[in-house]
């Protein structure tokens, strides 16, 4: 439990590590975001499917499994249709900045559901996969929390300690997640699809537009980078197919 903990936590430290050439260095140009983001979508996407639905699929069959992705992909949408709607409310009301909080929580939490799986499942390396992966995913997203907070002059331990504190859910979902499947028998291949469906629904619905919106063509070469790394990494840590 306390080595699932500690690599929850990494996940975490590397938003907050995402903030530090923003006070360091400056922001940074569209292109590096753009490249950064896709990066971060082409080593999720490889990590939902490689990672997640093919070891769910190996464990108890493919119904199981993409039932639980069909769950996490909806979640996933519902939640940031919410997480829109909420911070267009906040616009026009201060208290609505609670549930823009809660919505973000809601969107977190998945990746530690995604690790806490991966443990549980106790197939060699699988768990340092995934967390690559997401840690990969969570050092540009610790970038473009750290940017607007530049703007308004916080200062960088803010920006870090904010970062970080976005992906807190992370360890919480990771611990929930592996209690939940070495309680419940049968569990593992459906929260192996929920976890995979939910990290390739964050490709699709923010990961890889905002790197799009940014540049296309840096954008698909870091998703190309990002997808490789993670695919060297699969083979390199020897991950049953």
């Amino acid at each position: 439990m306390l080595e699932l903990i500690a690599a929850a936590m990494v996940t975490a430290i590397a938003t907050g590590v995402g903030a530090v050439p923003v006070f360091a260095l400056g922001v940074p140009s569209r292109g590096l975001q753009a490249a950064l983001l896709g990066s971060a979508a082409g080593a999720m996407a490889v990590a939902g499917v490689a990672g997640l639905l093919i070891p769910g699929i190996r464990e108890g069959g493919a119904a199981p499994t993409l039932a639980g992705a069909v769950v996490g992909v909806v979640f996933m949408f519902a939640v940031r249709a919410e997480i829109d709607r909420a911070q267009i409310a906040s616009t026009r009301d201060g208290r609505a900045a609670a549930l823009v909080f809660i919505v973000l929580l809601a969107h977190s939490l998945p990746e530690g559901f995604a690790i806490g799986t991966a443990y549980a499942s106790e197939t060699a390396g699988l768990g340092a996969f995934v967390v690559a992966a997401i840690a990969i995913q969570n050092i540009p997203e610790g970038t473009s929390i750290a940017i607007p907070l530049a703007a308004a002059g916080a200062s960088p331990t803010r920006q870090v300690v904010a970062a970080i504190a976005s992906s807190i859910p992370q360890p919480i979902g990771a611990v929930i997640a592996y209690l939940a499947v070495d309680a419940i028998g049968g569990l593992l291949p459906f929260a192996f699809g929920f976890a995979g469906g939910a990290m390739i629904a964050v490709v699709l619905v923010q990961t890889g537009p905002d790197s799009a919106r940014l540049s296309r063509p840096l954008a698909a070469l870091g998703c190309v980078l990002g997808a490789a790394a993670m695919l060297a990494l699969d083979v390199a840590l020897e991950i049953p197919a």
